[in-house]
């Protein structure tokens, strides 16, 4: 797809959405700095996971590990005791990826790439004089030697979010560009510096094939030249490798391999076994990752896998871990409707959304290790019904908290430190009144890295607040709105009409002068919002995702497409029903 495609994506979907403020962020309360280093959770049901369920027992916290699990278990005079009558105690939940704690994804600087410096600019608009790409050499939207660990900000609250909803632990992915660079296992705690929070970095190295072009024009184009250039990154890095130890070994007489930045960080990641995330959701996409990632000389894992399901067999066939996206797809507002009130959308669109969510229990079956991945959704309850569905679809809930716990710490290589409740380990826990998966469960308390969180209770939305039943804590973005932004064309405005339901969801519809496109996915958590949309590039769905703020009447915010970002601003007419409490 040209680069003037790309653009007419930016300017038909740059009508984003708005929040509001009134609700409280979904953060929990750091520990005081006088608070004891010893915890006692007693009289609660214990789910280590390694192990069989505990009816009653204790956990003691010490010093930020666990010290000690069991039935009888002898409480530390000086630990601050929590009554857990009622309640259970899970594992820290690890969402297998995401890019919670990066913040907004920004722009890189103008003139970053190059051939050893960078050929980065995957997540910003290529300039109109971009220079028409040679080939490979020129690396567009290659930044591999990019970390998530020092790219961590911790004024993200969606962590806090995350952390209240069970999740202690996350691999946090950066986003932008074929190869976007390393991510890091973070915990979710709170730290005076962000990288106190880090677990083990470099954790994983994604691969994207929707990069975007870079500061390059015309490579590459296609899919197929896509793959012919993330495949040749890997020779490259194998071929400087080579070359480089036998100058060392053999320096006189020899020219020394020319210094390339990709080439060192790519097979340093080759050679430590770093694994290495090969996207694959289609089941023709799956089978194309089976035959090709193998080649690279990689340690590597299947990631997004939707289809799973009729394939099943081969990829355990293939001995590769799968990171499942339980970002399951759904209907198009109306639910895809003709104008006539037929269905539009093909048999096979319609059969993928009704058996993405039977996927997990279809690898469960055929053997094959998994962990889930957030990949975009909104709100992390949302992961949970999600997991949910596929519970209902015939995986076993015990499976279900494996995946969500040890399964991927096991994956990661830190199941010695994460993942199940006993001593010695990492003290990441989540005390809840019910059933993780059920949900009318509240979580009660959640400790990371051994300090104690008490998420707020969620408000209820105010008696008749709003005009589309409202966000929780009685806010709503219904209404149209205008939103403002410039392109190469100079500035230009767009449109939406968009309704929030009670539990925040976003749905509606987004307009320019190019035409209209429905909201897909779409939540509000405090005062933050997500929305998802999938267009057809080049015949291939891909992704679009819009996120902001919103202060009153008045929102900001980006939108990122293969690897490009563009900055908005927009505002709703006050009329006194939009009006959020502060």
């Amino acid at each position: 797809m040209r680069i003037r495609g790309v653009r007419w994506i930016l300017h038909l979907f740059v009508v984003s959405a708005c929040a509001f403020v009134a609700w409280n962020i979904y953060s929990a309360q750091r520990a005081r700095a006088d608070e004891p280093p010893y915890f006692a959770i007693r009289n609660a049901r214990i789910v280590p996971v390694s192990g069989p369920p505990i009816a009653s027992g204790t956990v003691v916290v010490a010093k930020g590990l666990i010290q000690a699990v069991g039935a009888n278990v002898t409480i530390p005079p000086e630990a601050r005791v929590i009554d857990g009558t009622g309640l259970t105690v899970y594992p820290g939940l690890i969402d297998a990826g995401t890019d919670v704690g990066l913040g907004a994804v920004a722009a890189p600087a103008a003139g970053a790439g190059g051939r050893g410096g960078g050929g980065g600019g995957g997540r910003g608009a290529a300039a109109t004089n971009a220079p028409l790409s040679r080939g490979p050499e020129d690396r567009p939207a290659t930044t591999p030697w990019e970390n998530a660990a020092d790219q961590l900000k911790s004024d993200d609250s969606r962590m806090a979010t995350w952390r209240g909803a069970g999740f202690t632990t996350a691999l946090v992915v950066p986003r932008g560009g074929y190869f976007p660079g390393h991510a890091a296992l973070v915990d979710f705690g709170e730290a005076d510096l962000p990288e106190e929070l880090v677990v083990k970095t470099p954790a994983a190295l994604p691969i994207s094939l929707q990069g975007g072009r870079g500061e390059y024009q015309g490579f590459p184009s296609a899919l197929m030249g896509q793959l012919s250039y993330v495949r040749q990154v890997f020779i490259d890095a194998q071929w400087y490798a080579q070359a480089q130890q036998t100058y060392e070994a053999h320096p006189q007489g020899n020219s020394r391999p020319a210094y390339d930045h990709t080439d060192v960080v790519i097979s340093h990641a080759l050679n430590s076994k770093e694994l290495v995330l090969w996207p694959g959701n289609t089941d023709v996409d799956i089978l194309r990752a089976l035959k090709m990632a193998p080649t690279l000389g990689a340690r590597w894992a299947l990631s997004g896998a939707q289809q799973g399901y009729l394939v099943a067999d081969a990829i355990a066939a293939a001995h590769v871990p799968v990171f499942v996206d339980v970002n399951w797809p759904v209907p198009p507002p109306g639910g895809g409707g003709g104008a006539g009130g037929e269905d539009t959308e093909p048999l096979r669109t319609l059969r993928f959304r009704d058996r993405a969510p039977s996927t997990p229990a279809a690898l469960n079956k055929a053997g094959v290790k998994m962990a889930f991945a957030s990949e975009g959704i909104a709100s992390p309850k949302d992961i949970l019904r999600n997991v949910s569905k596929s519970i209902t679809a015939g995986l076993p809930a015990d499976v279900a908290l494996r995946t969500l716990t040890l399964g991927a710490a096991e994956i990661f290589g830190v199941s010695d430190r994460l993942g199940s409740i006993e001593p010695g380990k990492i003290a990441n826990l989540v005390v809840t009144d019910g059933d993780i998966f059920a949900d009318a469960t509240k979580v009660k308390w959640v400790f990371v890295d051994g300090k104690v969180f008490i998420p707020p209770p969620t408000p209820e939305p105010a008696p008749g607040a709003g005009r589309g039943g409202g966000a929780p804590g009685g806010l709503d973005m219904s209404g149209n709105w205008t939103f403002y932004y410039t392109t190469d064309n100079g500035p230009d405005q767009s449109t939406a009409n968009l309704q929030m339901a009670a539990d925040g969801s976003i749905t509606g519809t987004l307009t320019s002068q190019m035409g209209t496109a429905p909201i897909l996915r779409g939540q509000l958590t405090g005062n933050q919002f997500r929305i998802s949309i999938q267009v057809p590039i080049d015949g291939t769905p891909t992704d679009v995702n819009l996120s902001g703020t919103i202060n009153g009447n008045q929102v900001t915010g980006t939108i990122d497409v293969m690897g490009m970002s563009i900055s908005f601003t927009g505002r709703r007419p006050s009329t006194g029903a939009e009006e959020v409490r502060q």
